[in-house]
């Protein structure tokens, strides 16, 4: 089953990708001052520059994008399922050096940080509980794909129930601060706070 959830996604993003090019709306999210909103809250969990970055589920490099315009130094990978995402983030970042970019389900490296925006949440007909499976897969592999920690976000079943929609997943964020306080590190952080139908998690390693 995640063989087949990966192909919807990639299909999924490959095509919002052809409708609405480099753009949020591309990678499903309503505008630039929310995407900047959350990526601020995933990188709560970088600590002192230079560092090393995966970014799962890149889309076309937004995350580095606002990255160097906060002048980070760091050596960033970014992997996404879809062609169409990749092929627009290295058209966007050819020039760019300690810059890199996959089509692919793994980094193939560990890096200090990984962090996933947004990749959990579009589980489109795919059962709940299937879709849960993948879900927490992807965090595991987070947790592999890091030294230092990891952070991501998903929308919040604290979502008013009128605006929910049935395509996406809304998850339980005590139930994810409890997997990964469990499973990961006694320094686990949820951030509800920012006024967006979402919670971030972030999992400092090491205690």
């Amino acid at each position: 089953m995640s063989e087949e959830i990966k192909t919807r996604v990639a299909q999924y993003y490959s095509q919002r990708a052809q409708t609405f090019g480099a753009t949020p709306a591309g990678v499903d999210w309503n505008g630039e001052a929310s995407q900047r909103l959350r990526f601020k809250q995933l990188l709560q969990i970088t600590g002192n520059q230079p560092y090393s970055l995966n970014d799962m589920g890149c889309g076309y490099g937004a995350l580095l994008e606002y990255l160097r315009a906060e002048g980070a130094e760091l050596d960033y990978l970014g992997y996404d399922l879809s062609t169409e995402m990749i092929s627009n983030a290295k058209a966007k970042f050819a020039d760019k050096t300690g810059v890199a970019f996959l089509c692919a389900d793994q980094a193939g490296r560990q890096a200090d940080y990984a962090v996933a925006s947004g990749l959990l949440s579009v589980k489109q007909d795919v059962a709940v509980q299937d879709w849960e499976v993948f879900v927490f897969n992807m965090i595991n592999q987070l947790h592999q794909e890091s030294r230092l920690g990891f952070s991501f976000n998903c929308l919040t079943l604290y979502s008013d129930q009128e605006k929910m929609k049935p395509h996406l997943y809304y998850g339980d964020p005590c139930r994810f601060f409890d997997y990964c306080k469990r499973n990961f590190s006694r320094n686990v952080a949820l951030l509800h706070d920012y006024d967006l139908y979402e919670f971030t998690i972030l999992v400092r390693k090491g205690g």
